[in-house]
């Protein structure tokens, strides 16, 4: 029952659920936010507290979504309590690990996105965190046949499905029919690689985002306003006694000045109804010299602006 049916998204998760949730037929309203903490992941026990009340009203809750990863911080929700809550309700567990997930190949992540292996599904995207092209996209899930059920349409002109697994015929598992080989993206690189050198990568990744936070933590007038779960990070130039809108417009300001240097791009969000600067470490040439020549246009900028 679409208009009954509840979904429940922490305030820091990807639009692309509201938006899923939108084209799937849901009314908006039905997608329900739940705060987080100061870290920027979903509370339990608010989440938790939203599926009774819904219950008690009528509705019928559905879905559950944690996040292994924000965009606005890299916040990795508690995935193991998600998923005892989840299962508790009986409830779809849904993970959104597009940027986070394949920081599971190293030990840091592995212990970051624990519970991640209970999950109904889980998107994850190789063209963030396995640096491949855009537009590879994936979706994993624990129950092929649920895909099935919602996707396979018979035709007389399209093929029987083959009974082989390793010969999967997609239409049958996502909207599309006629698509690319996406895979092979992804498998041809492995292939020439090997797992081992994109588990370096990750683990250079998480040192850099610590790298950048210990330093900026060390400038006069510099808030950390969300500590790096992974490799992103994000910050502000704070001043006592300012007005927030002043505040705002000063990182503003910060922000283009950073970036006119041309060296590398940082970009802008809002936490807390407060705008922040966002270091995301995910490109496989970025390494700690490049992380430096950044970290130097920083203070240089927030030098020339105070100055």
């Amino acid at each position: 029952d679409f208009l009954r049916g509840t979904v429940y998204v922490s305030d820091q998760v990807h639009h692309s659920v509201q938006k899923a949730a939108l084209i799937a037929g849901f009314p908006a309203g039905n997608v329900r936010t739940v705060p987080t903490d100061e870290a920027f992941r979903i509370r339990i026990d608010r989440a938790a507290e939203a599926i009774r009340r819904d219950r008690e009203a009528g509705f019928l809750p559905f879905l559950l979504v944690g996040s292994a990863g924000t965009t606005n911080t890299g916040a990795v929700d508690d995935l193991a309590a998600l998923a005892e809550l989840a299962r508790a309700e009986g409830l779809w567990f849904h993970v959104d690990a597009a940027y986070g997930g394949f920081f599971v190949l190293t030990e840091r992540g592995r212990a970051s996105l624990r519970g991640i292996e209970a999950s109904d599904s889980a998107t994850l995207d190789p063209h963030k965190t396995l640096f491949l092209p855009y537009g590879t996209g994936s979706l994993v899930v624990r129950d092929g046949d649920a895909l099935r059920r919602a996707h396979s349409v018979p035709a007389d002109y399209l093929p029987e499905r083959q009974s082989d697994p390793a010969r999967v015929d997609f239409c049958e598992l996502s909207p599309e029919l006629s698509r690319e080989f996406r895979g092979l993206r992804v498998w041809l690189p492995v292939r020439m690689h090997g797992i081992a050198a994109f588990r370096r990568q990750l683990d250079e990744k998480l040192d850099l985002a610590a790298h950048a936070a210990e330093v900026l933590r060390g400038m006069d007038h510099v808030e950390i306003v969300a500590e790096p779960q992974l490799s992103t990070l994000a910050f502000r130039l704070h001043r006592r006694g300012r007005p927030e809108a002043d505040l705002d417009e000063l990182n503003q300001r910060l922000l283009g000045r950073i970036n006119a240097r041309r060296r590398i791009f940082l970009s802008g969000t809002r936490l807390r109804g407060r705008f922040a600067i966002r270091i995301c470490v995910v490109s496989f040439r970025t390494h700690r010299e490049r992380v430096d020549e950044g970290l130097a246009d920083i203070r240089t900028s927030m030098t020339e602006l105070m100055s």
